[in-house]
């Protein structure tokens, strides 16, 4: 999928770098003079305030690739692209691609990221672009604190890397990514079959060393996957046979363990077991709202009014805080880069 029409996570904590951007018209001597007429009459075209006395044709380039690097659906995304491309050529994209390897060596990573998404704009067909934009991405959320920012981060990562497999099945770089990807989020027979494709198609033996090491540890995860999808198809009891195994675990703090199967004991019509295991949830993962939310729905079954009011309220202000996080983080931003 390009960049234009996959799900974009990430723009608002991108497009405070246009902060420093003017946008304005250019002369309509100078779009005839250049042949550009057709496709930049009426556009408004980013000037970098700290570039007023040194306009190029070069720096406008640069600049309307940060734009839709920012901002891929920007409403002159098309206008932009059709200027580098006529000015310039798709080997525009492989500059930026260069620019944005040498800003995550220097632990930029929004700058990278945004060389990288106008890559993928403007050149479609790279998939150097994408596996660069995973990297960054994968890269960004490691650093990251806010827990939105970690999340949006890393879903762009991994659908990334999934687009390089599928893409280019022979690129095991993605598969070794990909793996780790799958890993932190719980999709433990993925990251397994991933990674027996990166060791077949690597030929880095210490890579190969390391994932066979990461492989070996993976039994117990995939079978309480295998307990989760289980409770997920309705097979209730199974789940449970499987998920009680580890209650007493290294997996004891695991809390999908218990979610699941306090899913699993809501479905067989159990609530008071549930509850007892959604609460375990709580304690490992306080502000956990799908679990409050399984928690009303117990404590409705139940009968309890009082608990039901407590966790909406709670689930309200988890809510209310979670979206003051992600405005302070994008605020902040913006204040640094002004």
């Amino acid at each position: 999928m390009d960049m234009i029409n996959r799900e974009d996570r990430i723009s608002e904590y991108l497009i405070p770098h246009l902060n420093n951007y003017i946008f304005d018209e250019l002369s309509e001597n100078y779009l005839k003079k250049a042949g550009i007429a057709d496709i930049m009459t009426g556009v408004p075209v980013p000037i970098d305030k700290k570039e007023l006395e040194s306009i190029s044709t070069l720096s406008i380039a640069r600049n309307m690739a940060m734009v839709i690097g920012c901002d891929p659906k920007f409403q002159y995304r098309e206008n932009y692209v059709a200027y580098i491309l006529r000015t310039f050529d798709k080997r525009f994209a492989q500059g930026l691609i260069a620019e944005g390897v040498e800003a995550a060596q220097k632990n930029d990573y929004d700058y990278a990221c945004i060389q990288f998404r106008a890559a993928m704009v403007i050149d479609p067909e790279s998939v150097d672009a994408v596996y660069c934009y995973g990297r960054a991405c994968k890269d960004a959320y490691e650093l990251g604190e806010e827990e939105d920012f970690i999340a949006r981060f890393k879903a762009e990562s991994i659908e990334s890397f999934e687009e390089v497999t599928l893409r280019r099945p022979d690129f095991a770089e993605a598969y070794y990514f990909l793996g780790y990807g799958y890993i932190n989020l719980g999709l433990y027979v993925k990251a397994k079959l991933t990674w027996q494709d990166f060791i077949k198609l690597s030929g880095d033996e210490e890579k190969k060393k390391e994932i066979e090491e990461r492989l070996s540890l993976l039994d117990e995860p995939v079978e309480i996957e295998e307990g989760y999808n289980f409770i997920l198809s309705g097979k209730f009891q199974e789940g449970i046979s499987i998920l009680s195994k580890y209650t007493e675990s290294r997996f004891k703090d695991w809390w999908p363990l218990w979610y699941y199967l306090g899913v699993a004991h809501m479905g067989l019509g159990m609530p008071e077991d549930a509850i007892d295991e959604f609460k375990k949830v709580l304690t490992i993962s306080p502000s956990n709202i799908e679990t409050m939310e399984e928690l009303i729905k117990a404590y409705e079954e139940t009968g309890n009014q009082e608990a039901v009011k407590k966790y909406r309220n709670k689930i309200a202000i988890v809510k209310e805080n979670i979206e003051k996080d992600r405005l302070e983080a994008v605020k902040s931003k913006s204040e640094k880069l002004s």
